[in-house]
Order: structure tokens, then C-alpha cells, then sequence
């Protein structure tokens, strides 16, 4: 099977397809999301994260092999620490994740531009978090009112993030 993140996609056309699904199985996003990474598209199954001003579990998560998975951080939208940094986008790519969505802030711009994976996050905040060991993994997470689980698809492109519970396909 051809990785999702290199089989050419748009979440629009996902929507166009999805439009009537009222199961709850397909969802978008709210576009609040800005981009960096080196990678502008990106899909994967999804493994999350859930802390809060505590980057320890995303530190392990990207330490791990990725399988061209999607780490969805909930950072509970906080804006005053940096969950993902240089150090950590660098990492995720040398361990083979597809891309990041951080529902918080990220840091070190200039790092995270010359990453080989995709990164959406809230916004920039060059102040680093305080490790204290908290935080749980592969847990549902809501990311700005959306569930995400373990297990879904995510996919992100210029127009947006969608995520389903199934890998999608035009």
C-alpha cells in the first residue's frame, strides 16, 4: 500500500465527498491551525497525546517509531509554552512520523521550517515548557471542540484538517 501522506489528496474534496456524513465518523477542524514543518501535506493514522505546559510524553512520543503516524498533541490550546521545539521536530522526522498538529504553541521557527515532516500548531512561543513527568498517551483528546482518537486519519493540506475514523479516498 502506498503511504497516505504520498498519495496525492484534498481535504476538500474530502469535504465535497463527506458533506452529509452525520455519524460523526468525519470531521473538520477549526481553521485556527498555522503551518510549518518542511512538509505542507500530510496524512496518518493518528496517535495522540494529552498534557498541558508539559512536553515529557510528546518527548517520548517522537522518540519512538513513528510508521508514518500523526501525533495529535492536546496542549488544551494553552499559549504560554512551547510543546514542540527544533530538538523534537527533528526527532519526529528522523523517526519516521508523517506530521504533528499541536493544539498549543510551538518554537524554534527557523528549526521547525527545515523539518521533514508536516507541523500545525496554534501559534509561536519561544518559551520552553517544565518537564514534570505528567501527561497520558493514546487517549481521545478534543482539539478546539473535535475529537480525535487513536487510531483515526488525519489528513492536512493547504485548505484545512480533516480526520476519520477510516483512511479516506477520493
Amino acid at each position: 500500500m502506498t503511504p497516505p501522506s504520498s498519495t496525492p489528496f484534498s481535504t476538500c474534496d474530502f469535504c465535497d465527498k463527506h458533506k452529509a456524513d452525520v455519524s460523526g465518523g468525519f470531521r473538520v477542524l477549526p481553521p485556527v491551525f498555522q503551518s510549518f514543518g518542511g512538509t505542507a501535506v500530510f496524512a496518518g493514522p493518528v496517535s495522540t497525546v494529552k498534557c498541558h505546559e508539559d512536553n515529557t510524553v510528546v518527548k517520548a512520543a517522537v522518540e519512538s517509531p513513528g510508521e508514518g503516524r500523526v501525533l495529535v498533541v492536546d496542549g488544551g490550546g494553552s499559549l504560554r509554552r512551547a510543546l514542540v521545539g527544533g530538538n523534537l521536530a527533528a526527532a519526529a522526522a528522523r523517526n519516521g512520523w508523517a506530521g504533528i498538529v499541536v493544539d498549543g504553541c510551538v518554537r524554534d521557527v527557523a528549526e521547525l521550517n527545515t523539518a521533514a515532516l508536516g507541523i500545525r500548531a496554534l501559534a509561536l512561543m519561544p518559551l520552553p515548557t517544565e518537564r514534570r513527568g505528567e501527561g497520558q498517551r493514546d487517549v481521545a483528546v478534543q482539539i478546539q471542540g473535535v475529537w480525535v482518537r487513536p487510531g483515526d486519519w488525519l489528513y492536512a493540506d493547504a485548505d484545512g484538517i480533516v480526520v476519520s475514523v477510516q483512511a479516506l479516498s477520493v
